[in-house]
């Protein structure tokens, strides 16, 4: 399995990958849910047979609050997501969806039950909390890839030839911005086309994306490290020993990453509505870190250090 003598093919999918990722943040960017815009969402899910859009707009127009999102959910469930509300405004809102739910009720039902919705979730966030979030998750994935670096130039300390130990740090560190580009640039699309929003949750995803992805790819470079202590005389044949580093540990990433993979697919159909895009993103996340850490990173590791393959 030569993968080193094929870097070339890998290296220029990725970086295809990576600028359309990066044009669609460019052109399209992100729809940031309330968590980072400020504003109020309510999730509700209706006892009998769920009102129509139409007949859900009509009802909120009503109380004149500007520009609200309703989206349908599930089979009875519906999402509303508007400006910053205080608690009279949602106490009202509730009691007119209510009242549509009523008219879709039996009499009897509607006598029987106090309610005729259920509220599954109530969030409000304020716009300056909201650009407090936004800046302090750009801080977190900062600091997490400045202390990647130095943990693995540490980690590496003893390696010096051929390649710097810094340099394995920095190589990590490129492939886990491949990682989280390619699948932020996809939710840029699903935004854009589907109005997927992002919001904390998509944070904490692209921090687990970063976790796992640099593990995957410290297990190859270790092996790296293992191989290169093996090797005797002056010169080091370094594209020969990455080459087999993956030989070696590639089955091992694979079935690992597999292994996840299915669990996130089970929980993204399963899971329901809320955890859908999470999971899609750990998934999307997860391939393209195993496949960086065998096609991407060490690659790069050779092409820095020159070798012949």
């Amino acid at each position: 399995m030569n993968i080193i003598g094929h870097k070339n093919i890998f290296l220029s999918v990725s970086a295809v990958l990576v600028l359309a990722s990066l044009a669609s943040l460019a052109f399209l960017g992100l729809k940031l849910g309330i968590d980072f815009t400020g504003g109020s969402f309510l999730e509700v899910e209706f006892l009998a047979s769920r009102p129509s859009l139409g007949e859900l707009q009509k009802a909120i127009s009503e109380l004149e609050l500007g520009n609200v999102i309703i989206q349908h959910y599930g089979e009875k469930g519906a999402v509303l997501r508007l400006k910053d509300i205080d608690e009279k405004t949602h106490q009202e809102i509730l009691s007119r969806l209510d009242f549509l739910a009523s008219k879709n009720l039996t009499s009897g039902a509607a006598k029987e039950n106090s309610t005729n919705i259920i509220e599954k979730r109530f969030d409000t966030i304020g716009p300056t909390i909201g650009a407090e979030l936004r800046k302090k998750s750009l801080i977190a994935i900062a600091v997490t890839l400045i202390l990647i670096v130095l943990y693995i130039a540490w980690a590496f300390r003893k390696v010096s030839r051929p390649v710097s130990s810094w340099k394995y740090g920095v190589t990590a560190v490129i492939a886990l911005v491949h990682d989280v580009t390619i699948p932020t640039g996809i939710f840029a699309i699903l935004g854009h086309f589907k109005g997927v929003e992002i919001d904390t949750l998509f944070v904490t995803a692209l921090l687990t994306i970063l976790g796992f992805s640099v593990h995957d790819t410290i297990v190859v470079f270790d092996r790296v490290r293992e191989n290169l202590k093996k090797s005797v005389g002056p010169y080091v044949d370094f594209s020969r020993i990455v080459n087999q580093s993956i030989g070696e540990t590639i089955v091992r990433s694979i079935n690992t990453s597999l292994t996840v993979i299915l669990v996130l697919l089970a929980v993204m159909f399963f899971g329901g509505e809320t955890t859908f895009y999470f999971a899609l993103l750990l998934i999307l996340g997860i391939f393209f870190g195993t496949y960086s850490s065998i096609f991407i990173a060490s690659p790069i590791l050779v092409w820095w250090n020159r070798g012949k393959s």
